[in-house]
């Protein structure tokens, strides 16, 4: 069935913002006497929703503070990288258009909180080329679960074979997989074994709308 719809994640996706969780949560951490490192987050928390993140360290450390106020915490340091800091990733705008152009259906669905997706979208200005927009805030469970790329297929009004997703992490790879759907990679590593099972490999955004492009001919 022909490829007509591409759900994309957020981080690490449409901007380059897992070092920005990576430093949110080891400041926010440190303020409480508790050192991480990024390897410690990507092994931890990354892909997760925030609720998730907040409670792993919460339980890892026996932190005394409300896993719903480090939350918070990690979040407006997050906003706040991100408004400062923010840039697309390379290749973002020219694949969107190219989509736009050929007519695909255009999600979002990211474990992300709606504040943080809201400044991502306001930062990179690329909100009007989503029709989707599926948050974890929404969903009783994040990635892995697949519910939040089903919940994108279901708004669309589309099917999973209509559908590829494009990833960076094991955790939403997992996910999309979950969901039987084509999963596209763009991996830290490119060559993490982790990543075996998506059903394609690229190094960036303009690699996968090359690989999109030479199917529509």
């Amino acid at each position: 069935m022909t490829k007509n719809t591409v759900i994309f994640d957020m981080d690490g996706v449409l901007i380059d913002s897992e070092p920005f969780w990576r430093q949110a949560q080891i400041a926010e951490l440190a303020k409480y006497n508790v050192t991480v490192t990024a390897d410690d987050c990507i092994k931890h928390t990354m892909g997760r929703k925030l609720e998730e993140i907040a409670h792993i360290w919460c339980q890892r450390f026996a932190l005394s503070i409300d896993p719903r106020q480090l939350q918070l915490n990690i979040m407006h340091s997050v906003i706040a990288l991100i408004k400062e800091q923010g840039t697309a990733m390379p290749g973002l705008n020219n694949l969107l258009k190219f989509l736009k152009n050929n007519n695909f259906n255009i999600a979002l669905a990211t474990s992300s909180s709606l504040p943080v997706i809201e400044a991502v979208l306001a930062r990179l200005s690329v909100t009007e080329y989503f029709q989707v927009i599926c948050s974890g805030d929404k969903q009783q469970y994040g990635k892995p679960h697949p519910g939040v790329y089903l919940s994108a297929v279901q708004q669309l009004q589309v099917t999973r074979q209509q559908c590829v997703v494009i990833e960076d992490s094991v955790t939403g790879m997992i996910s999309a997989k979950a969901a039987a759907i084509t999963t596209y990679v763009m991996p830290e590593d490119m060559n993490d074994p982790k990543f075996s099972i998506a059903d394609g490999i690229f190094s960036s955004l303009e690699k996968i709308e090359y690989y999109l492009a030479s199917k529509q001919s």
